[in-house]
């Protein structure tokens, strides 16, 4: 239950790198009892999570700036600036990608909470705005991240799964 009102200023939040994105978490699910979390993304070029699936979370995307191409099974969508996408509870297969020349900027907001907590688990902190590029990951480190991901009610899928 929450029991206050809630603010954040535009420097307060926690800011990681996860997938050569940088991502601030702007409510996390401990501030929320866990009924939800608010992500504010920047995506360069090129950036964005492969194919996932979450089937007890929905996941809701604003586009603030930019354009991403939001690929789900039910087909291909371009969000451009002030486009909203919702990927409802189900698990529904999906991945974002900024195939433009500029930063895209989505707010992401995730009901109930935990791929914030996924997040944390995987990202680096940096500072506001910094992006890391993204690591191409061994086996090992494959394996280690699945394991995060169904720890926190996701499963990857194969980069080419919608090819």
């Amino acid at each position: 239950m929450i029991d206050n009102i809630i603010t954040v200023n535009e420097d307060q939040g926690k800011s990681l790198a996860v997938v050569g994105d940088s991502y601030r978490i702007i409510i996390s699910g401990k501030q929320t009892g866990g009924a939800y979390a608010v992500i504010d993304m920047l995506v360069p070029p090129g950036g964005g999570p492969g194919p996932h699936s979450h089937a007890n979370i929905q996941e809701m995307f604003y586009v603030v700036d930019g354009e991403i191409d939001f690929k789900t099974e039910a087909g291909k969508y371009t969000a451009k600036r002030g486009a909203f996408v919702n990927i409802p509870k189900g698990g529904e297969v999906h991945c974002f990608k900024n195939t433009s020349n500029s930063i895209a900027h989505l707010l992401c907001t995730v009901v109930p909470s935990g791929l914030d907590v996924f997040f944390e688990e995987i990202g680096t902190p940096v500072e506001p705005g910094t992006f890391l590029p993204p690591s191409v990951p061994d086996e090992k480190e494959l394996a280690r991240l699945r394991l995060l991901a169904e720890k926190h009610g996701q499963k990857l899928y194969p980069p080419n799964f919608f090819d």
